[in-house]
């Protein structure tokens, strides 16, 4: 909505979900946890007040105006991070090495990957956790941040580049996103 130049984006906040704002650090309680991010940005300004979460803008600019979007999509990912929290399935291909793959710490460990001796790593990203059952693979968290990055390292960690994706298709890859976990 424009109204005499400002731009002006709210949120409502559910039941069961606690915001609060220190400086520019925005803490969402729920109950799967608690995620806080710091929104600070020069002509945007972030709000808490009945029952609402408000980000605007004065007199904005066109990054402005991008900004605001940007804020209001984080917040309501991290409001949807509490109640509801984030999934990504993986599965793992092979044609003729089979492929273990483990949870070693706070990293999956890939053994014999095309046959190869040295174990590959990627690494698990804030507070997400990697469960391995047979060929599927599933990152499960509260932040939709950690969980990407997390999915991606595990996916990035077979890659094989000069070689055709075509034929040569062993690896893990991400085959599905959602936002709600099973319970």
């Amino acid at each position: 909505m424009t109204l005499a130049g400002k731009i002006e984006s709210t949120i409502a906040i559910p039941d069961g979900v606690s915001v609060t704002m220190n400086g520019n650090t925005v803490k969402v309680k729920g109950p799967r946890g608690e995620l806080s991010r710091n929104f600070a940005y020069p002509s945007v300004t972030v709000a808490i007040g009945g029952g609402k979460i408000s980000v605007s803008s004065e007199y904005p600019r066109t990054k402005d105006k991008a900004m605001v979007g940007t804020f209001n999509a984080h917040i309501k990912n991290m409001i949807k991070g509490v109640t509801e929290g984030f999934t990504y399935s993986l599965k793992i291909v092979f044609s003729h090495f089979p492929m273990k793959v483990a949870v070693k710490d706070s990293r999956v460990e890939i053994n014999n990957y095309m046959g190869g001796r040295d174990p590959r790593y990627a690494d698990i990203v804030g507070g997400c956790k990697v469960k391995i059952n047979g060929s599927d693979v599933t990152v499960e968290g509260n932040s939709i941040e950690a969980c990407g990055q997390t999915a991606a390292n595990i996916e990035k960690a077979t890659s094989r580049p000069g070689f055709d994706k075509r034929i040569f298709q062993d690896g893990i890859y991400i085959v599905q996103k959602s936002h709600r976990v099973k319970e």
